[in-house]
């Protein structure tokens, strides 16, 4: 089969960059006899896990290539800073960015939202929703023939869930300030903010950190694109990855000495289908900008936001 552009485009950064990105392979992902595609971690910075970290991750669902590509342009505009900017390589020395730009390689080699099995990998954590979730949307067990696919009941998370969740414990979890921004697109015709839960309409508990970070993105950038809300005033699911993220945190920091921020970008694709409709018909049309100059605008449109997150975490003590 053909090489995913956006794996070509991360082994591209990682070789332009050797000096000051460092590359892993999780896991291999099989989808036949003859292809195996890696699950790329990359990390910026000192390797002290205990320093403030920003995780920026992307490519859950393989139809969404858009966020892919959104999180290697930051990370290309980051390396190009380090290279020039003395404050841009300050800052890395006392906090830490470390990075999955695509978590699903097999599901967008395959064209699908899905990995390879049929599992959506956000609806694939082990927990259940506390308030009732909307039908299918929410995740169900029916099988893997239906959109938005939990998995079977009690099966261990899928490769890419467990290369996910392993990687976050790993590399945030000893953090005292860590922010994760996972970029996805395809919901609604405004690009949406989320802070958790998705898993209860009740407060998220850490909602007053969330909203100091929110604060920080309203007075820096007061024209800001972003409906920023709980993921929950949208729709509530089972199994979201960042929710059973934030809760095995939560237990191991019961005293609260420490803070995980988990964030999602969720690009708001119907626009660009209600500007070009026949895109709709495409694979992946419903999910990303075909069109090249509206793709350029939505692989700038975000940066600021980025950035921010980053400053954020190295100034933590101004929201914790």
């Amino acid at each position: 089969m053909a090489r995913l552009a956006e794996l070509d485009g991360i082994e591209a950064l990682v070789a332009r960059a050797r000096g000051l990105v460092r590359a892993e392979v999780l896991e291999h992902v099989r989808l036949d006899a003859s292809t195996r595609l890696p699950i790329y971690a990359l990390r910026l910075g000192p390797d002290d896990r205990s320093l403030p970290t920003l995780g920026v991750f992307a490519g859950v669902h393989g139809l969404e290539r858009v966020g892919t590509n959104v999180a290697l342009a930051w990370l290309r505009s980051l390396v190009e800073s380090l290279r020039w900017d003395a404050h841009a390589r300050a800052r890395l020395e006392s906090c830490r960015i470390v990075a999955i730009p695509l978590i699903n390689p097999g599901g967008m080699a395959r064209g699908r939202r899905s990995n390879p099995q049929g599992v959506d990998l956000m609806r694939n954590a082990p927990h259940d929703a506390v308030d009732r979730v909307p039908l299918l949307l929410g995740g169900h067990r029916l099988g893997p023939w239906l959109p938005w696919y939990r998995g079977p009941r009690d099966a261990e998370m899928q490769l890419e869930a467990r290369a996910l969740c392993d990687f976050v414990e790993a590399e945030l979890f000893e953090s005292p300030a860590a922010i994760a921004l996972d970029i996805h697109s395809g919901f609604g015709t405004r690009d949406r903010l989320w802070y958790p839960w998705a898993r209860s309409t009740e407060a998220f508990p850490r909602v007053d950190a969330a909203r100091r970070v929110v604060e920080l993105l309203d007075r820096t950038y007061p024209n800001h694109v972003y409906m920023v809300e709980a993921q929950s005033d949208s729709y509530t699911t089972h199994g979201d990855l960042w929710d059973h993220l934030f809760m095995r945190h939560a237990q191991l920091h019961e005293a609260g000495d420490a803070t995980l921020l988990p964030f999602t970008l969720e690009m708001g694709s119907w626009t660009w289908v209600r500007k070009n409709p026949r895109q709709l018909f495409t694979t992946g049309g419903p999910f990303n900008p075909v069109i090249p100059h509206r793709l350029e605008r939505a692989l700038r449109r975000h940066l600021a936001l980025v950035d921010l997150m980053l400053r954020a975490v190295h100034n933590h003590e101004v929201w914790r």
